[in-house]
């Protein structure tokens, strides 16, 4: 059951008191009451309120008095300010303290009881807002990326110098390779982290509305801008703009970006009003810049602006150890998600994995995996399910470590014996790694081994 929400009615007139109690607790709110604007401040210290509604005119503090030092303790209690007496300079003067809005008596009780729903759904829009930044942050924690190779670990350990910092930051990588996670992992780590995430894919838009996506534009500002709208810079305020394929940006466009991140601000479409931003930006691209400057596509002066920090992320055929973690992960996530027990995968398959070169990186891998998962009829994945997978079955390199030859006067015996030597002969002799890679435990391993006349 839904707790209450708990409103503070704050009137030095117990009549109108009363009977806001009785009309806002016929709602469903739970009611608190305070005579003067000294008692709601002490009440506001003692316990956590979801609105307060408040009269001006009291003897000893005045609402608006209450209102300052209410908003200096808990900024974020909504308030709405109520009087017999109005005014502009009162309303004005109400506002610029910090309440949320501003009746008249006698109140309208339709719209106040609008105005409190109102209240209600934004506190708790943010209050989902704030869940789902906890839940961003954890998955773009650097802890959560998943990767043991040496070119993972030499970038997260730059990730975790460079979040900290203010530096614009170019990440470059093939396509699939997980560059808006380097990006959320950036801000998710840095001092903006409680400020917003704003990603702008820069290829996905056309180029006569790239500049009021970014920037925003004024009311009437060209056919169809029936209101007016903040840019993704604006949005970011305070936060950071991954801005993804920048490289698809056309020159005009260049220019425009290049002065923002000079002068930190921007202005928009249709609008003389400069309005300054404090946005830090991660840009990202999965083509060759200095490639691109050399043939006059691309700015080498917006390249050095966004260029302060690099990050290459390396291909996934470059960091084959990180495979079977990435596809054990993957497979986790989505026999959860479709409701199928699935512990992993034969030594086979697995091998196939790390075999194939993956040309769509960590993205088409994880297609990959949640299609065999949906398909699979048993609890390990095997090659018959990679045989829907085009490209899988048939690895780009050399062949399997420890397939056996083609030999059908081979007993079952020889080619276990030819697939574990095969499978120890690829991992260097770590024992360990082949026991696991060949789904046994590595006491089972020792096992054969004896058997095989190997091992002592």
């Amino acid at each position: 059951m839904q707790e209450k929400k708990t409103v503070l009615v704050v009137d030095d007139d117990s009549a109108h008191r009363t009977m806001l109690k009785t009309l806002v607790g016929g709602w469903g709110y739970q009611i608190d009451e305070a005579d003067d604007g000294s008692t709601a401040i002490e009440a506001v210290k003692k316990q956590p309120f979801d609105l307060i509604l408040m009269d001006v005119r009291m003897i000893k503090v005045s609402g608006l008095e209450a209102l300052s030092s209410i908003k200096a303790f808990n900024p974020a209690i909504p308030v709405i300010i109520m009087t017999a007496y109005s005014s502009v300079e009162t309303a004005i003067e109400a506002l610029k303290k910090g309440a949320y809005d501003y009746l008249t008596k006698p109140i309208d009780f339709d719209k106040l009881r609008l105005t409190m729903e109102r209240i209600m759904e934004h506190t708790q829009l943010k209050e989902e807002n704030r869940i789902l930044k906890e839940s961003l942050g954890k998955h773009f924690d650097v802890q959560n990326i998943i990767g043991r190779s040496s070119a993972m670990v030499n970038l997260l350990e730059t990730v975790a110098h460079v979040a900290p910092s203010e530096a614009t930051v170019m990440i470059t990588g093939e396509s699939g390779t997980g560059k808006e996670l380097i990006a959320g992992a950036i801000h998710f780590n840095s001092p903006r982290k409680s400020g917003p995430f704003v990603k702008f894919n820069c290829a996905a838009i056309t180029e006569t509305l790239i500049e009021s996506e970014l920037f925003g534009h004024e009311k009437g500002a060209f056919t169809g801008a029936d209101r007016k709208k903040e840019g993704r810079f604006l949005q970011a305020h305070g936060g950071s703009l991954f801005l993804d394929e920048v490289s698809e940006m056309s020159l005009t466009m260049q220019v425009k970006l290049l002065r923002v991140l000079q002068e930190r601000e921007v202005t928009r479409v249709g609008g003389d009003q400069v309005i300054n931003v404090d946005t830090r930006v991660i840009a990202a691209t999965n083509k060759n810049l200095q490639e691109l400057i050399s043939s006059g596509l691309f700015r080498e002066d917006l390249y050095y602006r966004l260029n302060v920090v690099s990050l290459e992320l390396p291909p996934l055929r470059e960091r084959r150890d990180d495979i079977p973690l990435l596809a054990q992960h993957f497979l986790d996530v989505f026999a959860k998600k479709n409701h199928k027990d699935i512990k992993g995968f034969t030594p086979r398959t697995m091998d196939l994995l790390i075999r194939y070169d993956w040309p769509g990186n960590v993205r088409e891998l994880m297609n990959a995996i949640e299609r065999c998962v949906v398909l699979a009829r048993s609890e390990y994945l095997d090659s018959e399910n990679l045989n829907t997978i085009q490209g899988l079955s048939q690895p780009n390199s050399k062949s399997l470590p420890f397939a056996a030859e083609k030999d059908n006067s081979m007993s079952l015996e020889d080619v276990e014996k030819t697939a574990v030597l095969r499978m120890l002969e690829y991992v260097s002799g770590n024992k360990s790694e082949a026991a696991r890679r060949l789904g046994i435990t590595r006491k089972t391993l020792h096992k054969k081994l004896k058997k095989y006349g190997v091992m002592p």
